[in-house]
């Protein structure tokens, strides 16, 4: 129960100054559960296997994102789709082997399955650093790693959150565009070192 209290207003303060933006509040050296988007706190995007590839780039832009979890029936958990699924040369080379059109796919068929993502566990996540997280996404040559943990209601193992390399250089401060892997990490691991 909340105990309501009073807040009193006052008028603001001649001499303030505008707060920083929130670049570089991080570092290489921080604890990583600082960069992780964590679905206990934030809805996880999500998307119909049988979604047009279209539809999957529009619900991409609309919400600012470059990876839609894949959910089916009861909202089970299928597998990811990301902005490069989407629109690098994915789709053009399953269409191509199909004698179909880009227009003719679905998320399914470009989609990583659920046996395929690779995750980190919150245990592991809680005592490593941001560089750590980094140097994970950089050996898997990847945008993202989910993050898995237990439901201590269920017992069942549920996807937690998500680290981005695009997340980590807007908290840097740095611009992360294009699916450049390489270029994105150098930027960023420039960021850390200053």
């Amino acid at each position: 129960m909340l105990i309501p209290s009073k807040l009193r207003t006052h008028k603001l303060s001649q001499n303030a100054n505008l707060s920083a933006s929130g670049f570089n509040l991080v570092g290489a050296e921080s604890p990583a559960i600082e960069v992780m988007t964590d679905f206990g706190r934030v809805s996880a995007v999500t998307v119909a296997p049988d979604a047009s590839v279209a539809a999957a780039n529009a619900i991409m832009i609309s919400r600012g994102v470059r990876l839609l979890l894949v959910t089916g029936h009861n909202e089970r958990l299928e597998g990811l789709i990301t902005a490069r699924d989407v629109l690098g040369e994915k789709p053009i080379q399953v269409a191509l082997a199909r004698g179909s059109t880009r227009a003719d796919l679905t998320v399914r068929d470009l989609m990583c399955p659920l046996a395929n993502i690779d995750t980190l566990h919150l245990s592991e996540v809680l005592s490593a650093r941001v560089i750590d997280v980094l140097d994970a996404l950089k050996a898997l040559g990847r945008q993202h790693i989910m993050v898995e943990d237990i439901d201590p209601v269920t017992g069942a193992p549920r996807l937690r959150g998500i680290f981005s390399a695009t997340q980590i250089g807007r908290l840097l401060g740095v611009p992360v565009l294009g699916f450049d892997l390489p270029q994105n990490f150098a930027e960023i691991e420039a960021a850390l070192a200053n």
